[in-house]
């Protein structure tokens, strides 16, 4: 099977080729450098040379405070990019899978949302990834569409990294502590992905490891695993102004999963343990 995978240069799009070329597959990762997903007649050209059986499309315009005054770009990669790179999926009958995000959602209430609850964001990122969802839904029979949530993993930039980082110079943090949801292990989500791009278990998930905490918690949890002697003050998000609102709910069930046969990834700190280890091995 050979497999386009959109974002190498990312977190999650990294750990998708790695564990795709471990299982045997034909894994080729892009980045912005190697493939302008902008530029429909460069897709269509390269797409249709390629001719992957699959498209994993993890790129995306992810500076979220940026977007919201950046509109033109962000649009043009999560909504045209996308659109450009449907529509070459299916002229080469390619399977398509669409990696999503919790910002689909406006963060309202408590109750964890479903595959079937209806998106509403309330920032720029958010409104053009659920566009890019609509895209896909619009132009393809069938799709893989996953939302994730609070990612990180060995390649890029992530919260954990920040934490360790700052503790090196702190001895205290302040973290908001009233927003949640549940962190992802672009290791746990990316051997997720590979199964489910082998078969023809088509629709909409959500995806990331079990368990709820707050950043706050999740910001404890890096310190206690990793024997730093920090303490963190939980604050408000009105204590933390950022540019982009953020959703105060990313709570997602993932029963759609449990019913088409996958597995469930990991607790988040089972997960956050494994990858404490990954870093301090340098693994890479």
């Amino acid at each position: 099977m050979k497999v386009l995978v959109t974002g190498y240069g990312g977190q999650l799009g990294y750990d998708v080729v790695r564990e795709g070329t471990m299982r045997g597959l034909e894994m080729i990762g892009t980045t912005s450098h190697d493939l302008n997903i902008t530029d429909k007649r460069e897709i269509s050209g390269y797409i249709n040379k390629l001719n992957p059986d699959a498209i994993i499309h993890c790129a995306a315009y992810t500076a979220v405070d940026k977007a919201e005054d950046d509109q033109e770009n962000c649009y043009d990669v999560n909504v045209n990019g996308t659109k450009y790179l449907v529509e070459a999926a299916k002229a080469t009958n390619a399977k398509f899978v669409y990696i999503s995000t919790d910002y689909v959602f406006d963060g309202e209430g408590e109750i964890p949302f479903s595959e079937n609850s209806t998106p509403n964001p309330i920032g720029y990122y958010g409104e053009t990834k659920y566009q890019g969802e609509q895209i896909v839904q619009s132009l393809l029979d069938e799709w893989f569409i996953v939302r994730i949530s609070w990612v990180f993993g060995i390649n890029g930039n992530n919260f954990i990294k920040t934490m360790l980082r700052l503790s090196e110079t702190r001895d205290e943090l302040s973290v908001v502590g009233d927003q949640y949801g549940s962190p992802t292990y672009t290791y746990d989500l990316s051997r997720l992905l590979i199964d489910m791009v082998q078969t023809n278990r088509y629709g909409v998930y959500n995806a990331s490891n079990e368990g709820f905490c707050t950043w706050a918690e999740f910001a404890e949890e890096i310190f206690k695993l990793s024997n730093r002697e920090v303490k963190v003050q939980a604050i408000s998000t009105e204590e933390y102004p950022t540019r982009a609102v953020r959703p105060r709910n990313s709570r997602m069930y993932k029963d759609k999963l449990v019913s088409n046969g996958f597995m469930l990834l990991p607790e988040w700190r089972d997960a956050l343990s494994r990858y404490l280890s990954e870093l301090s091995q340098g693994v890479k």
